[in-house]
Protein backbone atom coordinates (compact mmCIF):
# COMPACT_ATOMS: atom_id res chain seq x y z
CA UNK A 1 0.00 0.00 0.00
CA UNK A 2 1.70 3.34 -0.96
CA UNK A 3 1.70 6.36 1.64
CA UNK A 4 -0.74 8.32 -0.57
CA UNK A 5 -3.45 5.19 -0.36
CA UNK A 6 -2.73 4.55 3.48
CA UNK A 7 -3.65 8.75 4.57
CA UNK A 8 -6.56 8.00 2.12
CA UNK A 9 -7.72 5.34 4.56
CA UNK A 10 -6.98 6.90 7.35
CA UNK A 11 -8.48 10.08 6.68
CA UNK A 12 -11.66 8.15 5.39
CA UNK A 13 -11.38 6.06 8.62
CA UNK A 14 -11.45 9.29 10.79
CA UNK A 15 -14.11 11.48 8.83
CA UNK A 16 -16.48 8.34 9.72
CA UNK A 17 -15.26 8.64 13.55
CA UNK A 18 -15.25 12.32 13.92
CA UNK A 19 -18.54 12.49 11.37
CA UNK A 20 -20.77 10.52 12.21
CA UNK A 21 -22.61 8.18 14.75
CA UNK A 22 -20.57 5.28 13.24
CA UNK A 23 -21.53 2.03 14.69
CA UNK A 24 -21.57 -1.20 12.15
CA UNK A 25 -19.64 -0.65 8.53
CA UNK A 26 -18.00 2.28 6.60
CA UNK A 27 -19.77 3.60 3.74
CA UNK A 28 -20.69 1.11 0.84
CA UNK A 29 -20.62 -1.59 3.25
CA UNK A 30 -17.28 -2.45 1.97
CA UNK A 31 -16.36 -4.61 4.61
CA UNK A 32 -18.77 -7.23 3.39
CA UNK A 33 -22.35 -8.97 4.00
CA UNK A 34 -21.34 -10.55 7.37
CA UNK A 35 -21.02 -8.01 9.30
CA UNK A 36 -24.73 -8.77 10.55
CA UNK A 37 -24.36 -12.06 11.34
CA UNK A 38 -20.90 -11.10 13.34
CA UNK A 39 -23.39 -8.95 15.35
CA UNK A 40 -25.81 -11.38 15.63
CA UNK A 41 -23.22 -13.61 17.44
CA UNK A 42 -22.30 -11.24 19.53
CA UNK A 43 -25.78 -10.32 20.37
CA UNK A 44 -26.26 -14.18 21.42
CA UNK A 45 -23.15 -14.34 23.33
CA UNK A 46 -24.16 -10.97 25.54
CA UNK A 47 -27.60 -12.11 26.27
CA UNK A 48 -26.90 -15.74 27.20
CA UNK A 49 -24.30 -13.56 30.06
CA UNK A 50 -27.10 -12.49 32.72
CA UNK A 51 -23.78 -10.93 34.64
CA UNK A 52 -22.90 -8.71 31.11
CA UNK A 53 -26.43 -8.01 30.70
CA UNK A 54 -27.06 -6.69 34.12
CA UNK A 55 -24.21 -4.27 33.75
CA UNK A 56 -25.26 -3.05 30.54
CA UNK A 57 -28.64 -2.49 32.05
CA UNK A 58 -27.02 -0.19 34.60
CA UNK A 59 -24.85 1.44 32.46
CA UNK A 60 -27.74 2.63 30.37
CA UNK A 61 -29.44 4.02 33.68
CA UNK A 62 -26.84 6.57 33.78
CA UNK A 63 -28.30 8.39 31.05
CA UNK A 64 -24.70 9.36 29.45
CA UNK A 65 -24.45 10.65 25.88
CA UNK A 66 -22.08 8.07 23.46
CA UNK A 67 -21.76 5.52 26.10
CA UNK A 68 -20.71 1.85 26.01
CA UNK A 69 -18.96 -0.95 28.21
CA UNK A 70 -15.94 -1.49 26.00
CA UNK A 71 -12.60 -3.46 25.70
CA UNK A 72 -12.16 -6.66 27.44
CA UNK A 73 -15.90 -6.89 28.24
CA UNK A 74 -17.30 -7.54 24.93
CA UNK A 75 -13.60 -8.98 23.50
CA UNK A 76 -12.99 -11.49 26.45
CA UNK A 77 -16.82 -12.89 26.06
CA UNK A 78 -16.44 -13.67 22.69
CA UNK A 79 -13.00 -15.47 23.57
CA UNK A 80 -14.40 -17.33 26.17
CA UNK A 81 -17.59 -18.62 23.71
CA UNK A 82 -14.80 -19.87 20.89
CA UNK A 83 -12.44 -21.79 23.24
CA UNK A 84 -15.29 -22.64 25.85
CA UNK A 85 -13.66 -21.53 28.71
CA UNK A 86 -15.41 -18.97 31.12
CA UNK A 87 -12.90 -16.34 32.48
CA UNK A 88 -13.70 -14.19 35.27
CA UNK A 89 -14.62 -10.52 34.44
CA UNK A 90 -12.18 -8.84 36.08
CA UNK A 91 -12.70 -5.45 34.73
CA UNK A 92 -15.55 -3.55 33.55
CA UNK A 93 -14.27 -0.52 31.58
CA UNK A 94 -17.28 2.39 31.05
CA UNK A 95 -16.42 4.73 27.97
CA UNK A 96 -18.58 7.79 27.37
CA UNK A 97 -17.71 11.40 25.81
CA UNK A 98 -18.87 14.65 27.68
CA UNK A 99 -16.72 18.09 26.82
CA UNK A 100 -18.45 19.74 29.15
CA UNK A 101 -17.15 17.91 32.32
CA UNK A 102 -13.86 16.51 31.97
CA UNK A 103 -13.10 16.27 35.96
CA UNK A 104 -11.96 12.93 37.44
CA UNK A 105 -14.34 13.88 40.18
CA UNK A 106 -17.38 13.14 37.54
CA UNK A 107 -16.15 9.51 36.70
CA UNK A 108 -15.52 8.57 40.45
CA UNK A 109 -19.23 9.80 40.93
CA UNK A 110 -20.34 7.51 38.36
CA UNK A 111 -18.20 4.81 39.03
CA UNK A 112 -19.98 5.12 42.49
CA UNK A 113 -23.46 4.95 41.33
CA UNK A 114 -22.52 1.93 39.45
CA UNK A 115 -21.41 0.91 42.44
CA UNK A 116 -24.52 1.35 44.13
CA UNK A 117 -26.53 -0.05 41.34
CA UNK A 118 -24.19 -2.96 40.52
CA UNK A 119 -22.15 -3.84 43.21
CA UNK A 120 -19.55 -6.13 43.85
CA UNK A 121 -18.21 -5.76 40.13
CA UNK A 122 -14.84 -4.04 39.11
CA UNK A 123 -16.46 -0.88 37.53
CA UNK A 124 -14.04 1.68 35.89
CA UNK A 125 -15.60 5.02 34.43
CA UNK A 126 -13.36 6.86 31.92
CA UNK A 127 -14.30 10.00 30.22
CA UNK A 128 -12.91 9.90 26.69
CA UNK A 129 -12.77 13.71 26.27
CA UNK A 130 -9.69 13.95 28.00
CA UNK A 131 -8.47 10.88 27.72
CA UNK A 132 -5.74 11.93 24.88
CA UNK A 133 -4.18 13.79 27.47
CA UNK A 134 -2.92 11.02 28.77
CA UNK A 135 -2.36 9.30 25.58
CA UNK A 136 -0.48 11.63 24.15
CA UNK A 137 -3.15 11.95 21.05
CA UNK A 138 -4.81 14.94 19.31
CA UNK A 139 -8.06 15.38 21.22
CA UNK A 140 -10.95 12.89 20.19
CA UNK A 141 -14.36 13.63 18.37
CA UNK A 142 -16.21 10.77 20.30
CA UNK A 143 -15.85 7.98 22.40
CA UNK A 144 -15.15 5.83 18.83
CA UNK A 145 -12.70 8.07 17.70
CA UNK A 146 -10.73 7.49 20.96
CA UNK A 147 -11.13 3.89 20.93
CA UNK A 148 -9.56 4.08 17.32
CA UNK A 149 -6.27 4.27 19.15
CA UNK A 150 -6.68 1.65 21.35
CA UNK A 151 -3.42 -0.72 21.46
CA UNK A 152 -5.45 -4.00 20.03
CA UNK A 153 -8.21 -4.07 17.52
CA UNK A 154 -9.74 -6.28 19.46
CA UNK A 155 -10.27 -4.74 22.12
CA UNK A 156 -11.80 -1.44 20.21
CA UNK A 157 -15.06 -2.91 20.55
CA UNK A 158 -18.32 -1.94 22.95
CA UNK A 159 -21.76 -2.54 23.76
CA UNK A 160 -24.47 -0.43 24.60
CA UNK A 161 -28.57 -0.95 24.76
CA UNK A 162 -31.24 1.36 22.57
CA UNK A 163 -34.02 2.47 24.39
CA UNK A 164 -35.89 -0.75 23.89
CA UNK A 165 -33.31 -2.49 25.83
CA UNK A 166 -31.09 -4.26 22.67
CA UNK A 167 -27.96 -4.46 22.63
CA UNK A 168 -25.96 -2.47 19.78
CA UNK A 169 -21.96 -3.10 18.99
CA UNK A 170 -19.47 -0.95 18.38
CA UNK A 171 -16.40 -1.32 16.87
CA UNK A 172 -13.80 0.69 14.85
CA UNK A 173 -12.16 -2.49 12.95
CA UNK A 174 -14.12 -5.32 10.77
CA UNK A 175 -15.80 -7.36 13.40
CA UNK A 176 -14.45 -10.88 11.29
CA UNK A 177 -11.44 -10.05 13.72
CA UNK A 178 -13.43 -10.81 16.79
CA UNK A 179 -13.73 -14.20 15.66
CA UNK A 180 -10.21 -15.15 13.60
CA UNK A 181 -8.03 -16.12 17.00
CA UNK A 182 -5.79 -13.37 16.80
CA UNK A 183 -5.03 -10.78 18.87
CA UNK A 184 -3.90 -7.92 16.66
CA UNK A 185 -2.12 -4.65 17.37
CA UNK A 186 -3.88 -2.00 16.17
CA UNK A 187 -0.72 0.15 13.75
CA UNK A 188 -1.76 3.24 15.86
CA UNK A 189 0.18 2.29 18.87
CA UNK A 190 4.17 1.24 19.11
CA UNK A 191 4.98 -2.47 18.80
CA UNK A 192 6.32 -2.36 22.50
CA UNK A 193 2.69 -0.65 23.90
CA UNK A 194 1.41 -3.61 22.22
CA UNK A 195 3.84 -6.75 23.67
CA UNK A 196 3.98 -5.37 26.78
CA UNK A 197 0.26 -5.69 26.78
CA UNK A 198 0.16 -8.91 25.89
CA UNK A 199 2.69 -10.49 27.88
CA UNK A 200 0.90 -8.43 31.00
CA UNK A 201 -1.95 -9.27 30.76
CA UNK A 202 -1.33 -12.84 30.37
CA UNK A 203 -4.20 -13.41 27.09
CA UNK A 204 -2.07 -16.41 25.60
CA UNK A 205 -1.91 -17.76 28.84
CA UNK A 206 -5.79 -17.86 29.52
CA UNK A 207 -6.57 -18.41 25.43
CA UNK A 208 -3.74 -20.61 24.37
CA UNK A 209 -5.40 -20.93 21.37
CA UNK A 210 -4.83 -17.22 20.32
CA UNK A 211 -2.10 -15.97 18.27
CA UNK A 212 -0.51 -13.02 17.65
CA UNK A 213 -0.01 -10.82 14.95
CA UNK A 214 1.79 -7.81 14.68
Amino acid sequence: MTDRRRYALTKDLHWHLCGTRFRTKLKGGRWGPKMADYEQQITAIIESDPLRLQALRAVSQLGLTDCMIAAGFVRNAIWDSQYGLSSPLNDIDVVYFCRQDTAESRDQALQQQLNRLLPGLPWSVKNQARMHHNNGDRPYCNTLDAMQYWPEKQTSIGLSLDARGNIIVHHCFALSIQFDGTISRNPARSIEIFERRVINKGWLKTWPGLSVRR
